[in-house]
Parts: C-alpha cells; structure tokens; sequence
C-alpha cells in the first residue's frame, strides 16, 4: 500500500487537478464519475439527516412504524451501523466490497464503495428511525443559542479530524478519482498532526460528542449516544490493533505520546 504526504489540502488538490486530466479511457472514467456522484450524494444525505434528525432529539424523522415494532426496528437500525461498519474493515469485509464494483476496477474503487455503504447506514439510521413521541427537555432562550454552539463545535471538529486523517479517504473520493486517473490510490500516511496531535481518535471523539450537544433530549437521543459513543470507545482498538501491524514501532511511540480519547497536559520536565 502506497503512502502519500502528509499535507492534507495538498494530496486533494492533486487528486483533484490529476482527474481533470485523465488519460484516454471512456468506460473507466465513466464509471469513475457515476461511483463519485453516488458516493458524495449519499453521503451529503447521510450527513443532512444525521445533523437534522439530532438537532431534533431524533423526535422527528420518516420513520411510522407502529409499536412495539418501531422499538425491533429503531434496534436494529442503531445496530447495523456500527456492526456493518466494522466488519467491512476485516479481511472478509474486502470481498464483501470486491463485490460492489466491476471487478477490475474493485479494488481502486474500495474506499469509495466504503463510503458508500457507510452513508447508506447512516442515512437508514437517522432517516428512518420511528420517533417515540417523548420530549424529556428542549433548550430554550440562552441555553438553546449555547447549546446549538457546543452542537455546531462539535461538527466541526468531525470535519476538522477528518481532514486531518485524509479527506480523500473518509469522503470516498480517493477510490473514483484514483481510477478516473487510472492510478492506484495513494493513502495517506499515518496521521499524527493537527487534532491527531492531542489524541489519538479525534475522528471518533468528535462523533460521539455530536449526539451528546443536542438542544433536544428525548429516549431516542439517550438510547442513540449510548450506543455510538460505546462504538466509538471500543471500536478504535481494533482500528489501533491494524496500526500497529500496519506501521509498527511508529505507531508505538505515538500510541506512547498520544493519549487514546481524553487530552491530558504536558508533563513538565522535573515534575513528580
């Protein structure tokens, strides 16, 4: 596996200008550009309905499941994401998404086939879930304007992390403008700057913190951020288990330096 740099808006802008001038080839890059359309469009909904569906307290949503039905189902909608999400990492998960893509051009197109399904959970997740009906709290006033603020910091440090980790990658576009360009994709280098510099799992910090600075608190709310803030937790370690296989003794001088979740203060030379 290739690595690239670790400057972030440079590998995209690369990317990016190379497809603008992709070599010969119609079949491949058409099926470059319908894989990027799918993929960005999946995933801006993905993102819309999470955002929207939270700000809510997930008290309004598609879902009009009857009970008790609406509890099996919103059970397994939670359920999949994180489940799905982790198994598509493993070795069995590669030839789940060889599947998903014509066959020679599977394996460039596997981080954008990735970020398809991962949007298509997400979007399932927050679109279709069967609201309860129960408003425990809802912010008003000035706590309502703080709160929004603490919701929006969070987003944006989600975005933040994941553009310090690789935009290319966490979006999808590395697969499609790879093959648009006929080249293997290029990820990028173990991140160690930027927020990755304070933690070592911004990524997943950042999403959990996302369900817990909502303006509205209902069942379905505290029911939700349990469960993705217990994934983001517990998942990262076998993410960390690849790393360590992946880069060896690099990643265990940052896994040494770099605390797992929680930002602690420098020691100070000297101290006991």
């Amino acid at each position: 596996m290739k690595l690239s740099g670790s400057d972030p808006l440079k590998r995209l802008l690369s990317l990016a200008f190379g497809a603008s001038r992709a070599p010969a080839g119609a079949f491949r890059i058409s099926i470059a550009l319908f894989y990027g359309v799918v993929c960005h469009s999946v995933f801006i909904a993905a993102v819309l309905a999470m955002i929207v569906a939270m700000f809510f307290g997930m008290s309004k949503s598609l879902g009009t499941i009857p009970q008790p039905w609406s509890i099996i189902v919103n059970i397994f909608l939670i359920l999949q994401f994180p489940i799905t999400h982790s198994l598509l990492l493993s070795k069995r998960g590669t030839f789940v998404l060889a599947k998903l893509a014509p066959a020679v051009f599977a394996p460039t197109l596997a981080t954008t086939t990735y970020a398809i399904i991962a949007s298509i959970q997400l979007f399932m997740l927050f679109a279709l879930w069967t609201p309860s009906g129960i408003i425990w709290w809802q912010a008003e006033g000035f706590v309502f304007f703080g709160v929004c603020f603490l919701y929006l910091v969070s987003w944006l440090l989600l975005v933040w992390a994941s553009y310090d980790a690789g935009v290319e990658v966490q979006s999808g576009a590395l697969g499609w403008l790879s093959l648009a360009q006929n080249i293997k994709p290029v990820f990028p280098d173990m991140p160690t700057q930027g927020l990755f510099s304070i933690i070592r799992q911004p990524i997943y910090v950042a999403f959990a913190l996302t369900t817990w600075t909502v303006p509205v608190w209902t069942p379905d709310q505290l029911c939700l951020a349990i469960v993705l803030t217990a994934y983001c937790l517990f998942a990262p370690r076998f993410k960390e288990r690849r790393f360590s296989q992946r880069y060896g003794k690099r990643f265990e001088q940052y896994r040494h330096e770099v605390p797992y979740a929680l930002p602690h203060r420098p020691r100070v030379k000297g101290s006991l």
